[in-house]
């Protein structure tokens, strides 16, 4: 009987330590929505916003919500680990199960769906180089030549790929076109090619020139990101591209805007990739979808807690 009665206390013990903790975990709906964001020269705002019918935030920040945090690509999906009642968005090819990405309109985020074009929040990862002759030697100039034929290449569609973005169409391997960039073959080690601009594209920027060094005389890849804005002034503005900070290659994370077409050359601007932009919050949120006109509501702060989304 005491045997019985004592396994009857532990159950019971065990029961109420478990119901503690699951009540501890639960979410509470009536937190206020802590709304992260890029600041207002990142491409994966600017397309962030233009998508949920919020362009007019694309470069204004009096108009978010109250309090809004602004943080990078990386800063945000690290802050979506451990703040469980934060959101933010984030590159499609940053996104891993640490955090939740969110269907957008009922639709995964997946490569698949971009693929298909069924997911909403998709956009393009854009390259631009210097102009013919602007490169600081005719070396450096002729690597960037055969880096941007690598683009193109089987070869790196499987480096995109691999590396989260979403490659072109891709039928001819580098072997094919490696003639027609002899530079290739000899020894670059002591020359510096300059990448830079956006930083969602960082992580399959620094994969292809990984990749492309050791085809190309193992010269040295410069990368520092600073946002798709930037990939236009270092590359063609004259007050900044021959300063300490111009680069050799630029990425945007973005459609290139009308005025830094105008600014530059069409022959000097291409496609890399496609990406796609995912809202994110942590792992114990309830949320799994959310819409554009829901997203427009929490950044302009119509929706202050995560009770407002919730009912809706």
């Amino acid at each position: 009987m005491e045997k019985t009665l004592s396994l009857f206390v532990l159950l019971l013990f065990v029961s109420l330590l478990v119901a503690c903790g699951s009540t501890a975990r639960e979410f509470n709906e009536d937190a206020n929505i802590i709304v992260y964001t890029r600041d207002t020269t990142s491409g994966t705002r600017a397309v962030c916003m233009e998508c949920i019918g919020f362009s007019e935030a694309t470069a204004n920040d009096s108009i978010l919500v109250q309090g809004f945090v602004t943080q990078d690509n990386t800063q945000i999906f690290t802050s979506m680990q451990t703040d469980e009642y934060g959101i933010g968005y984030i590159s499609l090819a940053t996104l891993t199960s640490q955090v939740k990405g969110l269907n957008f309109e009922g639709v995964e985020p997946t490569v698949a769906n971009v693929l298909n074009d069924t997911y909403g929040l998709k956009r393009p990862f854009m390259y631009m180089t210097r102009a013919a002759g602007d490169y600081p030697s005719e070396v450096v100039e002729q690597l960037v030549n055969a880096f941007v034929a690598f683009l193109g290449t089987v070869d790196a569609a499987d480096v995109i790929n691999n590396n989260g973005a979403i490659a072109l169409p891709a039928t001819q391997t580098w072997d094919d076109i490696k003639a027609d960039h002899p530079v290739t073959n000899q020894d670059n080690s002591s020359v510096t090619v300059r990448f830079g601009g956006s930083d969602s594209i960082q992580k399959v920027a620094e994969a292809l020139t990984n990749a492309f060094k050791p085809k190309a005389g193992n010269f040295i890849a410069e990368h520092d990101h600073t946002g798709s804005g930037d990939a236009f002034k270092r590359t063609w503005d004259p007050s900044v591209k021959d300063t300490s900070v111009g680069k050799d290659v630029g990425f945007a994370s973005r459609p290139f805007t009308e005025s830094e077409i105008n600014g530059s050359n069409t022959d000097n601007i291409g496609q890399l990739s496609w990406d796609a932009i995912v809202a994110i919050v942590h792992r114990n949120n309830p949320v799994s979808n959310v819409t554009a006109d829901a997203l427009k509501k929490i950044y302009n702060g119509t929706y202050r807690t995560w009770g407002d989304l919730l009912s809706v």
